[in-house]
């Protein structure tokens, strides 16, 4: 058979696939508007990470010049969201109940106990149900308390008679500037490469993309011989003069063209809404390409196995949920361990989010993606390919 009849064979099923993908319109209008809407509403719960006007109570009981003085300091934050409560307030107040992420007790004597020598630390009560929002609160709070000491130690400074500063003069020289090196604030100097502004936006953009089209593409494609094989079309598409190969191009080339409309707009949504930019177009589609093969593929793949719709729904989900938390889409990979680590670089959604960062993020060229692009290519070779296989065997 020439590359022409190839071809039109090929495009036979496709028209057919591609009757089936529009006669369900509820269906079809759900897959176009769901990606950028998902987009949205998962970008803006990543697009900030840092929190603002957390519910947070407050017990001054010590009512001193300086416990006001660090009250003012605290209401000034943007992170709190503060409510006070009356010193005298009996009992231990319940964080859950009180609808609080985090409870701060000035303690009696507070202020006094700066001026003693041994300063008492605040009482902190944390909500550790949300693992990330207890310790930026904490840190938070340290943050300020550090501000309130260094501006106390600057106000005592000032405040010293002028014949310390005379008895101070007849200090060495080096004392002298060691002490002003111990008594000034160390500090570091910072610059940060590739995401300057530190926005999690960018960095969680292509696991949405990534997130939002494989589980589109493995859930659709994984309905489609078994929808076949359901309605009893699927033997009649074997004993016809067409080739595995052929009847797998063709159920994969309708999605394929519905995905890059789907990617589309999900790229377009993230650049538009949230300005993400994305640099190197070219690199990034062909990226985006081998990502949707090699989903459309494993899609095909299971659907090939399953007898039912039903089955392939289910090894659908089961395939999928892993993949989300371990592929990195979301969190950095280092935070797993190191086994989990390499089971995660079975799943393509890994190779794309890591070479989508480096390509858009760190403006690296293909050489440092190469190999997520040979497994995304093999992926979607070998799924497909499986996807024949088993349909041969379907016909043996």
């Amino acid at each position: 058979m020439n590359f022409a009849a190839t071809l039109r064979s090929t495009a036979s099923v496709a028209k057919k696939e591609f009757l089936h993908i529009l006669r369900d319109w509820r269906v079809l209008v759900l897959i176009l508007s769901l990606p950028p809407a998902f987009t949205l509403l998962l970008g803006h719960a990543f697009e900030n990470t840092a929190s603002t006007d957390t519910p947070v109570l407050l017990r001054d009981s010590d009512q001193s010049e300086q416990s006001r003085a660090l009250v003012d300091k605290l209401k000034a934050d943007k992170t709190f969201a503060w409510r006070e409560i009356a010193p005298e307030t009996p009992g231990t107040i319940n964080l859950l109940k009180a609808g609080v992420m985090m409870k701060v007790v000035i303690p009696p004597k507070w202020g006094e106990s700066l001026h003693d020598g041994d300063p008492q630390p605040l009482q902190l009560t944390l909500n550790g149900i949300d693992t990330t929002t207890a310790p930026q609160l904490s840190g938070e709070v340290q943050q300020v308390l550090g501000q309130f000491q260094l501006d106390s130690r600057q106000a005592m400074i000032d405040n010293l008679p002028d014949e310390v500063f005379e008895m101070g003069k007849k200090i060495p020289e080096a004392t002298r500037k060691q002490f002003v090196s111990a008594m000034s604030p160390w500090t570091v100097t910072s610059k940060i490469l590739y995401n300057p502004d530190l926005k999690f936006i960018d960095f969680v953009m292509p696991g949405i993309v990534g997130l939002i089209l494989q589980l589109l593409t493995v859930t659709l494609t994984a309905c489609t011989i078994a929808r076949e094989r359901e309605s009893g079309t699927l033997a009649q598409l074997l004993v016809s003069p067409l080739s595995r190969n052929q009847i797998v191009a063709g159920k994969v080339f309708p999605h394929l063209i519905v995905s890059i409309l789907l990617i589309a707009a999900t790229l377009a949504t993230g650049h538009f809404h949230f300005h993400v930019e994305y640099r190197s177009p070219m690199l990034t589609g062909l990226l985006c390409l081998l990502f949707l093969l090699c989903s459309l593929g494993t899609g095909l793949l299971i659907s090939a196995f399953c007898q039912t719709q039903t089955q392939a729904i289910q090894f659908a989900v089961f395939y999928l949920f892993p993949v989300f938390p371990l592929s990195g889409a979301f969190a950095p990979l280092d935070q797993l361990p190191p086994g989990i680590r390499m089971l995660s670089q079975a799943f393509p959604l890994t190779h794309f989010c890591h070479a989508f960062r480096m390509v858009s993020m760190g403006q690296l060229g293909v050489s440092f993606v190469a190999g997520d692009l040979v497994f995304l290519a093999i992926g979607a070779v070998v799924t497909c390919f499986g996807a024949a296989l088993l349909l041969r065997r379907i016909q043996d």
